[in-house]
């Protein structure tokens, strides 16, 4: 990786910044250590996002092996994730090749061709999350 005097710049201003507000921090507990408790570990889990994906088609209905998309965003996954998505086959999911990474925002877009003819139930997964199924009919 390439450091530009840019890059020290913010990497400086973000050390200064850090310190400053650790130290305001560290005042400000030691003023009033009564009002600084833990929280119950149902609030700390609370707190925490629960893993979640949507998705939306593009189309509702679609020739064979015509592109189509499949967007949505999620929330409690990292970016750079891979979301992935499966096809309803014979009442069992089975993954499809095609999957894209999260982006930074939680968002994502997905390119998709389909050839089973008739409705298909899709949804997208990423670890043991899944989105809610969607369908698309295949002219």
């Amino acid at each position: 990786m390439m450091v530009t005097k840019r890059r020290s710049l913010r990497l400086a201003v973000v050390g200064v910044l850090g310190a400053t507000s650790l130290a305001l921090a560290g005042t400000a507990m030691a003023a009033t250590p009564a009002a600084h408790t833990t929280a119950p570990a149902d609030a700390r889990t609370a707190a925490a996002a629960k893993p979640a994906i949507t998705a939306t088609p593009s189309v509702s209905s679609v020739r064979a092996w015509t592109l189509f998309r499949v967007t949505g965003k999620t929330t409690g996954i990292k970016a750079g994730s891979k979301v992935t998505l499966q096809q309803k086959q014979r009442g069992k999911w089975v993954t499809l090749p095609a999957s894209t990474p999260v982006n930074r925002s939680g968002s994502y877009a997905l390119r998709v061709e389909l050839g089973l003819k008739g409705r298909n139930d899709l949804r997208m997964v990423s670890g043991g999350t899944a989105s809610p199924v969607f369908e698309v009919t295949v002219l």
